[in-house]
């Protein structure tokens, strides 16, 4: 559990005791944003989804996922946000364990979407997922599958992926406490692609041959250092 700090509200002037909430990261270790006790704690007049979201580093594996940022609600009705210590950049996590080689990826051709899910099912396992089934909560599209740790959707049309497509996913690993991975046929709008690199989602484009193939740096990573 994280260490309480004090938070004052600025409105009424109560003062509160506060400990950030843990999230489990994709590896299964705690991940709590670092407070700052000395920073004061401001009112959140207006929400805007960049505020909401900070960038958090897990001491256990290294991976860099979007969090919620730490709020209190005071009895007076003001919504606090807590101020959050800056990581110390002179002390970087502990790096991963070496992985053990893997063997070459075996594709399956894709001409129907059935396919298009046996590939990217296929490789999930190559990365090192178990349990790999369909997800009990449908995507908005796609098919969505699921592992023990991350939730994936697979979008077998030929509609690329938009921003709303990527949220959604990424809100439904939220939910279950895993990471993500989604894999689409038509590929990705610009504006998909940056949200997915605001909030760390793997994206992956299934070529004729089965291959899934990265096209942002949180697929590469995920594809190097596979579960």
């Amino acid at each position: 559990m994280s260490r309480s700090v004090p938070v004052r509200c600025p409105a009424c002037r109560r003062e509160h005791l506060y400990a950030a909430q843990s999230y489990p990261c994709a590896c299964g270790a705690p991940v709590a944003p670092p407070l700052d006790p000395g920073a004061h704690a401001v009112a959140v007049p207006h929400r805007t989804w960049e505020e909401e979201w900070l960038t958090l580093c897990c001491a256990a594996c290294g991976r860099r996922s979007q969090w919620p940022r730490p709020e209190l609600g005071c009895p007076c009705g003001t919504v606090l946000r807590v101020a959050v210590a800056e990581e110390d950049p002179a002390e970087p996590p502990a790096a991963a364990p070496a992985l053990a080689a893997r063997p070459a990826f075996q594709p399956v051709t894709i001409r129907t979407a059935r396919d298009a899910v046996t590939a990217a099912a296929l490789y999930l396992r190559w990365l090192g997922y178990r349990g790999i089934r369909r997800a009990d909560q449908r995507p908005p599209s796609g098919i969505g599958l699921a592992a023990r740790g991350l939730v994936a959707q697979v979008d077998p049309t030929v509609r690329p992926a938009c921003p709303r497509d990527v949220e959604c996913l990424w809100l439904t690993a939220m939910t279950e406490s895993a990471g993500c991975a989604y894999f689409s046929l038509a590929g990705y709008d610009a504006e998909a692609r940056t949200r997915a690199d605001a909030l760390g989602v793997p994206l992956f484009v299934l070529d004729l041959t089965g291959t899934p193939q990265p096209v942002n740096d949180h697929a590469d990573a995920l594809a190097h250092r596979g579960r």
